[in-house]
């Protein structure tokens, strides 16, 4: 649809021109933060690091049961966020003019922020667990010089997870905020940029 739709300009979503940026936002998030970071790097990592670094399961089990079980609730949300009041037409990375209270003010986009917010802690709860699996958990004779190179990408990928997700966190907060609480980061009315959103997503 979108590649079609691209085409021909309102070829198909002539009529429901929302719908167009409702599917392209939507098939972003669901594509980035419930299949990328889950399913790739949550599902093969859980799969393939203890059997790489010899032990029998992840350093923190019931850690890693809590980062599975946030991601249903959260992916419900972006999917019912895309039926709510037309649904979150902003584009995949939620740029400010257009995600702003005055061009939409609909609840979906709320529960969009909320959603992301539940699945970057999730993610963040499994990077950690990646990392205390393979630094406390591998044979005693594994140094870290011999671990597979899978493992070294976890453990890199883990890290940069950790450091840009505070980020990311931070950034929907500001944007949070700026809609129901009168702030002005990324508002130009109020003195704010809508550019620092950019560098923060």
């Amino acid at each position: 649809h979108i590649r079609v739709n691209l085409a021909q300009p309102g070829g198909i979503y002539s009529e429901l021109g929302q719908l167009y940026n409702v599917i392209v936002t939507s098939h972003a998030f669901i594509m980035i933060f419930f299949f990328v970071m889950p399913v790739m790097m949550g599902g093969f990592g859980n799969w393939l690091v203890p059997l790489l670094v010899g032990c029998g399961d992840m350093s923190h089990p019931r850690l890693n049961n809590f980062s599975y079980w946030v991601l249903p609730g959260a992916l419900f949300m972006v999917i019912m966020s895309a039926l709510i009041e037309g649904g979150v037409g902003t584009g995949w990375t939620l740029y400010p003019p257009l995600s702003s209270w005055i061009f939409h003010s609909s609840p979906a986009l709320d529960m969009v922020i909320f959603s992301l917010h539940i699945a970057g802690f999730g993610s963040m709860m499994s990077s950690l667990n990646f990392m205390c699996t393979m630094i406390t958990g591998r044979f005693y004779a594994l140094i870290p010089e011999r671990m597979p190179v899978f493992c070294w990408s976890m453990f890199v990928t883990s890290w940069l997870l950790l450091f840009s997700l505070p980020v990311l966190a931070g950034g929907l907060t500001m944007l949070l905020t700026d809609r129901h609480v009168n702030s002005s980061f990324f508002r130009p009315q109020g003195g704010g940029d809508p550019l620092l959103f950019q560098h923060l997503f």
